[in-house]
C-alpha cells in the first residue's frame, strides 16, 4: 500500500516538473520599442540587450542601462513621461498605412452598401406606384384583358381579378411603407 502511494506521489512530482517547462515564456523588446512576450525565442536580429526575459532565469533588470540617481533607465522614462495609457504601443509608419488601407475599403464598402440601399429604396417606390396604379384601375371595374402565352387577348373573370388584386395589395403591403 505505502509503495503504491509512493508510486502516485513520484508520478506526481514528476509531472509538476515537467509542466513547469511549459510555462517557459520570452520576454524581449521589439525595434519599435514594443514588449512581445512569447513561448518561442526572438528573431535573430533582436540584440541580447533587448531580451529581458528567458526561460529558466527571472527578469533582466540589470540589462537596462542606471540612470545617475540608481533607478534604471526604462523606470525614470516611465516616470518623466506623460500618462498615457499603460497600452499605448508606438505605431510604425507600415501600421499606419495598414490602418488607412483599411479605413478606405471599410469606406468603400459602406458606401457600396448606402448605394445598394438607395437602389433598393427607388425600386420599392417605383413598385408601391405602379401597385397602386393597378389596384386603381381594378377597383373602377373596368374590364381588364390580358395576353395569353400564344399571343391572344383574354378577359379576365371574377376569380382571376380577385386573385389579381389579392397579389397587388401584398404588392402594396409590402412596398409601400
Amino acid at each position: 500500500m505505502k509503495s503504491l502511494q509512493f508510486f502516485r506521489l513520484s508520478i506526481l512530482t514528476l509531472a509538476c516538473v515537467f509542466s513547469a517547462a511549459a510555462f517557459a515564456q520570452w520576454q524581449w523588446i521589439d525595434k519599435d520599442g514594443r514588449k512581445v512576450f512569447s513561448d518561442r525565442s526572438p528573431p535573430p536580429d533582436v540584440p541580447q540587450k533587448n531580451i529581458l526575459k528567458q526561460p529558466g532565469n527571472q527578469f533582466k533588470a540589470a540589462a537596462l542601462p542606471m540612470v545617475g540617481d540608481g533607478t534604471t533607465e526604462a523606470a525614470s522614462s516611465v516616470a518623466s513621461s506623460p500618462a498615457t495609457g499603460a497600452s499605448a504601443p508606438k505605431i510604425s509608419s507600415a501600421d499606419k498605412e495598414l490602418e488607412a488601407k483599411k479605413k478606405q475599403v471599410a469606406d468603400a464598402d459602406a458606401a457600396k452598401r448606402k448605394a445598394e440601399e438607395e437602389k433598393a429604396v427607388k425600386a420599392k417606390i417605383e413598385n408601391c406606384a405602379r401597385a397602386k396604379q393597378a389596384k386603381t384601375t381594378f377597383d373602377s371595374g373596368v374590364r381588364v384583358a390580358r395576353t395569353n402565352a400564344a399571343g391572344e387577348r383574354e378577359v379576365m373573370d371574377d376569380a382571376a381579378r380577385a386573385a389579381e388584386v389579392k397579389r397587388i395589395q401584398a404588392v402594396i403591403d409590402s412596398d409601400c411603407k
